[in-house]
């Protein structure tokens, strides 16, 4: 995932919290606001209740990678939030992959 596709300022995460629609499966919370740039961008935020720095920064990067398998992220503009909860760990990736593609696909930003 490229710079330019993260959401990396609080106030824009808080934006498309705030007022977003939001999504909702097992492991994920999804928030997305449509955005007045070109791009679709992504924001991850996962708990310190999941775990230690190591284990957030790897859960992060499995979705940083299942997100650019999943997202074109030219033809979109909007900015999605996405919140990994607790039961991201008692499944396998894979699975977590088709979760995950299940809700972008409901906000309609899937390849």
């Amino acid at each position: 995932m490229k710079v330019i596709n993260r959401i990396k300022r609080n106030e824009e995460f808080v934006n498309a919290v705030r007022k977003g629609r939001t999504l909702k499966e097992t492991p994920y919370i999804v928030h997305y606001l449509p955005n007045e740039l070109s791009v679709c961008r992504i924001g991850l935020s996962v708990s310190k209740r999941i775990g230690n720095a190591v284990t957030r920064n790897r859960i992060k990067r499995q979705t940083r990678a299942m997100c650019d398998s999943l997202i074109d992220y030219s033809s979109h503009t909007i900015d999605v939030v996405i919140v990994v909860k607790e039961e991201f760990l008692n499944s396998s990736f894979e699975n977590n992959k088709i979760i995950l593609n299940i809700l972008l696909s409901k906000i309609g930003i899937t390849k």
